[in-house]
Formats: structure tokens, sequence, C-alpha cells
């Protein structure tokens, strides 16, 4: 994974972790996407998502190996 998205562990939080039927992995979400709600100021809007749909944008975002892939996921969920 290119490390402009990699979390680390000290850089990332969880997505909501209430007991749900999601049997998915959990992915933490990337300080660069963390940062890009925040400045963009929509986390509010993202946080009101449904857990299942927050966890699905930063799975897309993550898996992608080509950081311009990334940048044009995260772009996209941005919209």
């Amino acid at each position: 994974m290119p490390a402009s998205i990699q979390a680390s562990p000290a850089s990332y939080e969880m997505a909501d972790t209430s007991p749900s039927r999601l049997k998915r992995q959990r992915y933490p979400m990337p300080a660069l996407v963390r940062k890009a709600l925040k400045e963009q100021h929509l986390m509010d809007a993202y946080r009101a998502r449904p857990p299942y749909q927050q966890n699905d944008y930063i799975g897309w975002i993550t898996r992608a190996y080509r950081p311009e892939t990334q940048e044009k996921r995260l772009k996209q969920m941005l919209e």
C-alpha cells in the first residue's frame, strides 16, 4: 500500500464500532482521509453515513495500489 494513504497505528481512528451484523474487515481511517474530511468540513456528513458506508469508502480508497488512484477515489468520496 502506498505510504500516502497507508495508516500508521498512531494516525488513524476506527470507524464506528457499535454492534452490527457487519462481517467484513473494518478499515482504519488514514490520516490523509481524516485531514481531507476536516479541511472540506465534511467530517459530520461522513459520520452521518451508516458505519458500513464509512467502512466501504475507506476500504475502497486504501485498496487502490497506485497513489493516483487513491487520490482520485478520495476526491470522488469528497464530492
